[in-house]
């Protein structure tokens, strides 16, 4: 089925954040005296904020209601993109020429104020015809919830939409959302075998990504 229409994830995708999302929260949960998780990163790739909030303040035990640990982490993540957005090379290219040939959306697991900072800064602030975090849906990856949300504001059917993932849990939200899934791995936290199985296409970075290879799947 040709594709009509693009979505994109935001972190590892378009900026190359994973590692700043793991550093601030880390030392977050250390200026508390807890530790992460042994799995507590790679579940919260994915997570909306009030779910990975939720997990660092009764999972990993930062004694703090949720609502704070949202918005202390926020505020130094915005702090570190006003320092240095770490826009991945060639990434506003490769957004703006898919754009030019298809109508494109944002599926971010991202907060919406750190969203709208990146795209305004990166210049791609009216490049989406849609842009949405996973805060404003019920749930967050791996549920397919803002991968759904997105092609309904498009106006397509998921079947005919393309999603751009690096991560497991946005991997598996894509698939499950029926769209034709798109990996472009990170190197740092590369996806779990069965998020990968459920791509048609891997490519080492966005900016790989042809006309020519959207164009066949």
């Amino acid at each position: 089925m040709t594709i009509q229409a693009v979505v994109f994830d935001l972190d590892g995708v378009i900026i190359d954040s994973e590692e700043v999302w793991e550093e601030v929260r880390r030392g977050y949960v250390a200026e508390h005296g807890r530790e992460f998780l042994p799995d507590t990163q790679t579940r919260m790739m994915g997570m909306s904020t009030p779910e990975w909030a939720r997990h660092l303040a009764e999972d990993v035990g930062v004694e703090l209601p949720p609502e704070r640990v949202a918005d202390d982490v926020l505020t130094r993540m915005a702090a570190r993109y006003h320092e240095s957005l770490p826009v991945i090379p060639g990434a506003v290219d490769a957004v703006r020429r898919i754009a030019a040939s298809y109508p494109v959306g944002l599926a971010s697991s991202s907060a919406r104020v750190l969203i709208d900072r990146v795209l305004a800064e990166s210049g791609l602030d009216q490049v989406f015809r849609v842009v949405l975090s996973t805060e404003e849906v019920p749930r967050g990856k791996p549920a397919p919830d803002v991968y759904l949300t997105a092609a309904q504001r498009l106006g397509f059917d998921p079947a005919v939409c393309a999603a751009i993932e690096d991560s497991s849990n946005g991997l598996r939200a894509a698939a499950a959302a029926g769209m034709t899934v798109i990996c472009v791995p990170h190197g740092v936290y590369p996806p779990a075998q069965d998020a990968l199985d459920a791509s048609s296409l891997v490519v080492p970075s966005l900016a790989d990504l042809t006309d020519e290879a959207l164009a066949k799947l």
